[in-house]
């Protein structure tokens, strides 16, 4: 057993740089595991389907009738097109364009325009087996999760150690002030992971638009939840930096939530592209129903545009020395301020070789 004294080393550099990795965490880690996958609030009306991807697999969100949101494999029932191509409201009905089969918003096959001929629907066909094929989905609060192999346990017992953070929050207060989308950052989705959950970093890649003292930080490992913390006091605090109390927490595999005291709290969407490319969004809400003004908004998005952008530069550069045969062995890991990161490399290592 090892103690919290004993340095380890860090995965090696094929676990971001090779698509063979990536392919097998395709396959078991995003296939097996609750994936955060978007925003509840961008789908706001009845008909509003938003077309992802998750391990390599086309699907599609969508708000049906009930103004309940499904995810369903975005592929026809028929010759396997993909239905949703982009973000779009599809009505009452999502209709393939290639033959016009025709489904309601709960993934129910409806029409098979002249399958059988002149008559629609052939000898001895059962419509009812030919339905699209539905995903297992979770939506906590505005956070939409997805288990593709639907053999998850139930994401409650799942997320409960992330949970308990926000048991005192009333999420009927919690509203999206602004997005950031940051298109497409070449880095593996682990190292933006991994960034989020250390707090060695902080003091010295956001010099300028933070004040946290590095001695200050504390780590947090607990099961699915890992990552780590601060607690400041009023005379801490500077004006016009990211200089509060915060928890930095992560959901096993790929949800960041961030949350800085009294009353704003940031979550980041990571979609893995590749092995070595990623796209990230991030929206920022108040905890407490605050309507911020125009340049307040503006304030906020300006301080995490560059705060993410600091973070961003130095992936980047983490996936470039990847290169490096040095690399090979995985580096070392601090003891106390990256036990978090270690925690969450074991638990990728755990479900690639299940």
């Amino acid at each position: 057993m090892k103690t919290k004294n004993q340095v380890e080393q860090g995965l090696p550099s094929s676990a971001y740089t090779s698509e063979s990795y990536f392919h097998s965490e395709c396959n078991s880690l995003f296939l097996n595991n609750w994936v955060f996958v978007g925003f509840a609030h961008e789908l706001r009306e009845s008909g509003d389907a938003i077309p992802i991807t998750v391990a390599g697999q086309p699907i599609v969100l969508i708000r049906n009738a009930q103004r309940e949101i499904a995810a369903f494999h975005n592929v026809c029932s028929h010759r396997c097109l993909k239905l949703v191509n982009e973000p779009m409201n599809v009505g009452s009905m999502i209709c393939c364009p290639y033959h016009s089969w025709t489904y309601n918003l709960d993934g129910k096959l409806c029409a098979t325009p002249f399958f059988g001929g002149k008559e629609h629907v052939p000898e001895g066909f059962d419509m009812s087996e030919h339905n699209l094929r539905s995903i297992n989905i979770f939506v906590w609060h505005d956070w939409i999760f997805v288990n593709l192999s639907n053999d998850a346990e139930a994401f409650e017992d799942y997320a409960k150690p992330l949970m308990n953070n926000f048991e005192d929050i009333d999420f009927n207060k919690v509203k999206p002030l602004a997005t950031l989308n940051f298109g497409k950052i070449s880095t593996n989705w682990k190292f933006l992971m991994e960034n989020f959950i250390e707090p060695y970093h902080v003091q010295f890649v956001h010099r300028t638009t933070t004040s946290q003292p590095l001695e200050d930080h504390y780590t947090i490992v607990d099961g699915v939840c890992v990552g780590s913390a601060i607690d400041l006091d009023e005379e801490n605090k500077v004006e016009g930096s990211l200089s509060v109390s915060s928890r930095y927490l992560t959901l096993f595999p790929n949800f960041i939530i961030g949350r800085y005291f009294p009353d704003q709290i940031g979550v980041h969407l990571n979609i893995p592209v590749d092995s070595e490319h990623t796209i990230q969004k991030r929206v920022i809400y108040s905890t407490e129903d605050k309507i911020a003004t125009p340049e307040e908004i503006d304030a906020m998005k300006k301080l995490w545009w560059e705060v993410h952008k600091e973070d961003h530069a130095i992936c980047e550069r983490m996936q470039l020395g990847r290169a490096s045969p040095v690399s090979n062995d995985g580096g070392m890991l601090s003891p106390h301020w990256e036990d978090s990161v270690r925690a969450f490399q074991k638990m990728v290592v755990d479900s690639v070789t299940k």
